[in-house]
């Protein structure tokens, strides 16, 4: 009798949540096919690949780590592993706390325009590519005919090369990632501070507390899970590097500072045909991320938070 008042609850669920399970199909389909099912080409990362054979046809590779071995005993490798580490510790570093602080001094502000148009400011280039920004770039700091340069040259001051030495370049790549981003990720944290109950701030107010305070003990706890959840997936991503923001920027007076993983594999797999070896430099980059996302989520959950999983 249970057994048939089970199956009688499940089939009037399902009669009653069909078109939700139809409209589901949809993207799990998507995912199954264009996430999942090309993951079997890992196996790439350890064949000797023919472009004319495919992947489960082409010979296995002796031995069958042979191209991570490769890529580890390359000194470019290890530069382009050292770039990415610095480029993304600095991103998470000077990044990371910017947004916060522009969606505080937004949420403080009294004039619903005047606040509203600064946020259209901030966060209009975002949707800018990194070759429109490569190209402002240039015209404003390029080491002769950029305007900044003109500009200290005709006031009387030396030229600053921006993009062809390597501290300046850091810091030049750094500066823009933050002036696109910066304002996009801002809106996060404004949305999750419009989730604070506003009979907080009022009885902190009531209290006597002052802005800097209210700000500290209302507005920051408010946000508090929000700031881990996206600091856990920052730091999952802290081996992983965009390809069009460093290809764009670089040139080969900085190689030292600016070649990094994904332009080390466009450039030494994927124009030197070694497609075995960017399946393999891949996965070891998702592996590594996969450790850190796992490290950073069990860190926050140690300290009472809910992190991601």
């Amino acid at each position: 009798m249970k057994q048939k008042s089970v199956t009688r609850k499940t089939i009037l669920y399902f009669k009653k949540t069909w078109t939700l399970y139809l409209m589901m199909a949809l993207p799990v389909a998507f995912a199954v096919i264009f996430r999942y099912l090309p993951m079997t080409n890992i196996a790439m990362a350890f064949k000797e690949y023919n472009m004319f054979k495919g992947v489960w046809d082409s010979p296995w590779s002796t031995p069958i780590f042979k191209w991570f071995i490769t890529a580890f005993s390359t000194r470019d490798f290890w530069l382009a592993l050292r770039n990415t580490l610095t480029l993304n510790l600095l991103d998470l570093f000077f990044g990371f706390p910017l947004p916060i602080m522009l969606a505080l001094l937004l949420n403080e502000l009294a004039f619903r325009r005047y606040k509203r148009f600064t946020q259209a400011v901030v966060y209009l280039p975002h949707f800018l590519s990194w070759i429109i920004i490569s190209g402002i770039a240039m015209q404003l700091l390029a080491p002769r005919t950029g305007i900044v340069n003109v500009g200290l040259s005709h006031l009387g001051f030396q030229t600053v090369n921006f993009l062809t030495e390597n501290g300046l370049y850091i810091g030049t790549y750094i500066a823009l990632g933050l002036w696109k981003e910066m304002g996009w990720n801002t809106i996060i944290y404004l949305a999750a501070i419009t989730g604070i109950n506003p009979e907080l701030y009022e009885a902190a107010e009531v209290d006597g507390a002052s802005r800097l305070r209210k700000i500290w003990h209302v507005t920051l706890p408010g946000i508090r899970s929000t700031i881990i959840v996206l600091l856990v997936m920052n730091l999952g991503r802290i081996l992983g590097s965009e390809f069009d923001r460093p290809y764009a920027m670089y040139n080969s007076l900085v190689m030292n500072v600016a070649d990094v993983l994904s332009t080390y594999v466009y450039r030494v797999g994927v124009r030197g045909f070694q497609f075995s070896l960017t399946a393999a430099v891949g996965l070891f980059q998702s592996l590594v991320c996969v450790v850190f996302l796992l490290t950073a989520n069990a860190i926050a959950k140690k300290f009472g938070e809910r992190g991601i999983m």
